[in-house]
């Protein structure tokens, strides 16, 4: 696309501007990344942020506003847990993340769900 200068070319591309959501961002999300804690595996080097390949997602059946991220990361294994303010958001986004194992924590955060608002 060639941007011209000028008042029309610029009005142009404020109508085009698109809303993206991300995971990381969504306001119905507590908080991300989850804080990480050591399950096993090498040692506990109490790893911080978007860090390790998610291997698992489990719901827990006594508090449904949650869900457990189970991820490897420098030959450990850690669980994490997010907690959602949406209990039909919290069941949306842990059927979605069940398709995003072994994939990176840094590339879920990233996942755009504009489509969910």
């Amino acid at each position: 696309m060639t941007i011209r200068n000028g008042p029309t070319s610029i009005a142009r591309l404020q109508k085009r501007k698109v809303l993206v959501l991300l995971l990381r961002e969504h306001p119905l999300l507590r908080y991300w990344p989850p804080v990480w804690a050591w399950i096993g595996g090498g040692s506990d080097n109490r790893p911080r942020g978007e860090i390790g390949i998610l291997r698992r997602v489990e719901t827990s059946n006594l508090l449904p506003d949650r869900c457990y991220l189970y991820i490897d990361y420098q030959e450990s294994s850690y669980v994490g847990c997010l907690l959602f303010n949406d209990l039909a958001f919290a069941r949306h986004i842990t059927t979605l993340l069940l398709c995003y194992c072994n994939r990176t924590i840094v590339e879920i955060g990233s996942l755009d769900i504009t489509h969910l608002l």
